[in-house]
């Protein structure tokens, strides 16, 4: 009964402690509980499209996790590849990877044009877009654009200036000889003789092909607010900067081709970059600056038009 008594006098003491530290409890169960896993993002898939790889054509492939939205399919091998890591290909701000395999940077100044390739028959610019960030004694740039002349033909092909990004809206033009071409839905394509431009995807992606030639494969792309925060490029709600990534291959240079990109494919080429540098840049910048975006009057020009009239003309930048 003495018992019953003291367990009687101490119960409130115990109801109190347990209210207490119940909380405690409860609060240590709910942080064991695991968090939940991310949601995956799911990758871009890419197909092979060309009718002369049938063991490949149709295949559908997920891009590799270094690049989940932006790759092509190699329909050699059969395996997507990462766009901007390949030889020929120009991407950001603006970053290149020479017909040599060594990647490095070229920057030049915003709203001017630059030699990317001249050789007898054929000679590419490209027009560059970009910012100036007053801690840096540099332009942050992109190509907006590309003017291609090859035999008697001008090819025009750019990134509308934006202010917000949309992907289900179309952002890219082409012109060819002087003629814009209205683009189509997924299934568009385009033939005049030895040019065939297809999409390779509904909206901002394109490629191009001369027969034994070039293929260019051109994609718009904006700078996104955390490329922009990561970078310090400073993009506001009026222009995202859209802009080309590109892609070139090309099929019957010569040893005398030169320009920023071009030079790198000559068999005899030694890179000066120093490639150990945290950003390898090419400099010279005055040697391959030209007048317009269908100039040819850059230093290192080789082009010789069928016609023998060297063009000086500056055509439409948009």
């Amino acid at each position: 009964m003495k018992n019953m008594s003291s367990l009687l006098l101490y119960l409130p003491l115990l109801i109190i402690s347990w209210a207490i530290e119940s909380p405690v409890v409860a609060q240590q169960t709910f942080f064991a509980i695991p968090p939940k896993s991310p949601i995956p993002v799911k990758p871009k898939q890419v197909r092979c499209r060309s009718l002369l790889f049938p063991l490949c054509f149709g295949q559908w492939h997920n891009c590799p996790a270094e690049c989940s939205n932006d790759c092509q399919m190699d329909c050699v091998s059969c395996k997507p590849v990462c766009s901007c890591n390949n030889p020929g290909a120009l991407c950001q701000d603006p970053r290149f990877v020479g017909g040599d395999g060594v990647t490095f940077y070229f920057h030049g100044r915003k709203d001017q044009d630059f030699c990317l390739l001249s050789d007898s028959n054929l000679h590419i610019n490209g027009h560059f877009i970009g910012k100036r960030n007053p801690k840096l004694t540099r332009d942050f740039t992109w190509v907006q654009s590309i003017g291609v002349l090859f035999d008697d033909h001008k090819l025009l092909v750019g990134a509308k200036k934006t202010s917000t990004w949309d992907d289900n809206e179309e952002h890219l033009f082409i012109s060819f000889d002087n003629t814009p071409l209205s683009l189509g839905g997924n299934n568009w394509n385009y033939r005049n003789s030895s040019l065939v431009i297809t999409r390779t995807s509904p909206n901002n992606g394109i490629a191009i092909e001369v027969q034994n030639s070039f293929k260019i494969t051109a994609t718009v792309v904006p700078i996104g607010p955390e490329e922009s925060r990561i970078h310090g490029y400073d993009i506001t709600n009026d222009d995202c900067f859209a802009h080309l990534d590109l892609r070139f291959k090309f099929y019957s240079l010569s040893d005398a081709v030169d320009g920023v990109l071009g030079q790198t494919y000559r068999r005899n080429y030694v890179s000066k970059i120093k490639v150990s540098a945290n950003m390898p840049v090419m400099g010279n910048i005055p040697k391959y600056s030209t007048s317009g975006i269908f100039a040819t009057d850059c230093v290192v020009s080789r082009f010789a038009p069928r016609n023998g009239i060297p063009v000086i003309e500056t055509g439409d930048v948009f």
